[in-house]
């Protein structure tokens, strides 16, 4: 899920701005390279985006990122493509690194995150070409030495722990989050008194909808409660992961989350967020999604099926003669 979410979110996100990149990470920057060189010497970041000035090259790696994004998000390759994922969103981030929201810094550490792990396992072309060779016949183990069958199974250790640790990580960069956003709010004096959504509300950088505001904006009672229960419920996250009041704490999260995405134009955020989210989901949840999509598939191509011309003709046997003679068959 976080494979498929992060890499359909970049690349929307990179095919949004398509029509500023040159203003954004291109040579037509106000951000140089020799002002991201020095920034660079002093914070550590790199970015493939300055090995060379040229246009050119710069609208081949836009494209490489593109492409990339796509592979990434059907898990082609996927072991791969991770790696160059991640330095792609490394890069372009680094590039305009002072154009960005928590969004982007979220989705750095997540592409980084998903390197170690198996994400290609499920839901992806690759799970799709396995099945596919053992149904041919082609995944059963050579013939083989003692050695080689060593090194397979020490390589799948391996690669369980790295994707344990991985989503380990993962867990614990979003629980982080929202604990210290929680506790951040809880030393905010318009926190306490209920006015901060209020102020949010009228901030003119994050106001696309003024008229739906200025309407939620009236409520002053539901917002100070609402302003209450994104305290509480941020706070209280870390803490319930182990019982089943996280599953309302993330319903309440998600809702939160959809809010920013409207009420303050931050859907690269509200999306990163989400996606995060979904890795406390259980894996029965998962797997009713895979039934119900496959359900869904079914149905339709069934619909499809009876649509179209003469489908229906064909689906009805032939019926024998009155004498009930086998000529009739034919």
């Amino acid at each position: 899920m976080l494979r498929i979410g992060y890499g359909v979110l970049y690349l929307v996100f990179l095919l949004r701005e398509f029509p500023h990149r040159e203003e954004m990470w291109g040579p037509g920057s106000p951000w140089t390279p020799e002002l991201a060189r020095l920034m660079y010497d002093q914070s550590g970041w790199a970015s493939v985006l300055l090995l060379s000035d040229s246009r050119a090259y710069f609208e081949v790696c836009y494209a490489v990122a593109v492409v990339t994004c796509a592979l990434f998000a059907l898990g082609w390759r996927t072991r791969a493509v991770s790696v160059l994922f991640a330095v792609m969103v490394v890069s372009f981030h680094a590039k305009a690194i002072y154009m960005v929201d928590g969004g982007d810094n979220l989705m750095v550490l997540m592409a980084l995150y998903l390197v170690f792990t198996a994400c290609g396992r499920r839901w992806s072309l690759d799970a799709r070409r396995t099945r596919l060779k053992a149904a041919a016949g082609k995944a059963a183990e050579p013939p083989g030495n003692g050695l080689r069958h060593q090194l397979r199974d020490a390589r799948s250790v391996l690669t369980t722990v790295m994707h344990n640790c991985g989503m380990f990580v993962i867990a614990a960069q979003v629980c982080f989050l929202y604990g210290c956003a929680g506790l951040y709010k809880v030393q905010g004096q318009k926190w306490a008194d209920g006015t901060a959504l209020h102020y949010v509300l009228n901030l003119g950088l994050f106001r696309p909808w003024p008229e739906l505001s200025q309407a939620i904006d009236g409520h002053h009672v539901l917002l100070a409660a609402l302003g209450y229960v994104t305290v509480l419920a941020q706070v209280a996250f870390p803490f319930a992961l182990f019982s089943r009041l996280k599953y309302p704490l993330l319903i309440l999260l998600l809702g939160m989350h959809v809010n920013i995405a409207v009420l303050m134009g931050l859907p690269v955020f509200s999306g990163a967020m989400i996606f995060a989210d979904a890795v406390f989901l259980p894996d029965r949840f998962y797997r009713a999604a895979g039934r119900l999509w496959r359900r869904t598939a079914r149905r339709t191509g069934a619909m499809e099926a009876e649509a179209r011309p003469g489908t229906a003709a064909a689906a009805v046997p032939p019926q024998p003669g009155p004498a009930g003679d086998a000529s009739a068959l034919r």
